[in-house]
């Protein structure tokens, strides 16, 4: 059974990805960051698959002593066939009013944990390992209330392209899905005025479904030639 590693994993795209891949008969390691009844509702229904196929783990990707913690328990279930790293956190603030702190708990939770991870599960990385990130089309269009957000998801792009350096000759592959707006519980509260005015900008006149993200990181594991791509999710998002 291949091992797959999954970061924010009990709500939203990332709880489709579990899904996913729990179909497709991997054991699937995931976490989450403070949503207990979340976490246990997402337990509770997937009860059907085995024990230990399913294992949820509360870290807080804010804290490196819990994102080292959580990697040295990775490291005991031996060798990892794919890592996700879909976790993340938002900031919607104009600039005067970002706080130093601020700023590094989104790049912690959104850049450096994910580099965090890489670096100290690289040797347990199967030969032929996929890695995929979530990014996001703010880091692509820039967003006039998401600036550490989009500043960070730039990042975690540039992050990714990188990483293939370092997997040359391995066969791993690295790639990021750039999700557009997606209909998650991070949207739930939009006002349909603000709704109206993203559907005016995006071709499909809509929001992704989860499960529209879910099929492009399906097809970067099963795409052993994608490597280095950015694959932007948008609907044909523009800034008319």
């Amino acid at each position: 059974m291949k091992t797959a590693i999954v970061t924010g994993g009990t709500k939203g795209i990332g709880a489709a990805i579990v899904e996913m891949l729990l179909a497709d008969g991997y054991k699937v390691i995931t976490t989450y960051g403070s949503d207990d009844g979340a976490a246990r509702k997402f337990v509770q229904s997937h009860s059907e698959y085995s024990m230990g196929q399913l294992i949820v783990e509360k870290v807080n990707q804010e804290d490196m002593a819990q994102i080292a913690h959580f990697t040295d328990k990775l490291k005991l279930y031996g060798r990892i066939d794919c890592l996700i790293c879909n976790a993340g956190a938002t900031l919607r603030k104009n600039i005067d009013a970002i706080t130093n702190e601020d700023w590094e708990r989104i790049m912690m939770v959104n850049v450096n944990s994910n580099l965090y991870l890489v670096r100290d599960l690289f040797n347990e990385l199967s030969s032929n390992a996929r890695i995929i990130f979530i990014g996001s089309l703010m880091g692509i269009y820039p967003h006039g209330t998401s600036l550490a957000y989009g500043v960070s998801k730039s990042a975690v792009h540039a992050l990714a392209k990188n990483l293939v350096k370092f997997f040359e000759g391995t066969g791993t592959t690295v790639n990021t899905i750039a999700p557009g707006f997606v209909e998650t519980e991070w949207q739930k509260d939009k006002p349909e005025q603000i709704r109206k005015n993203i559907y005016a900008k995006t071709a499909r006149k809509r929001f992704a479904t989860v499960y529209e993200i879910v099929s492009a990181v399906k097809f970067c594991i099963g795409n052993a030639f994608v490597n280095g791509a950015i694959i932007e999710i948008s609907g044909g998002y523009c800034y008319k």
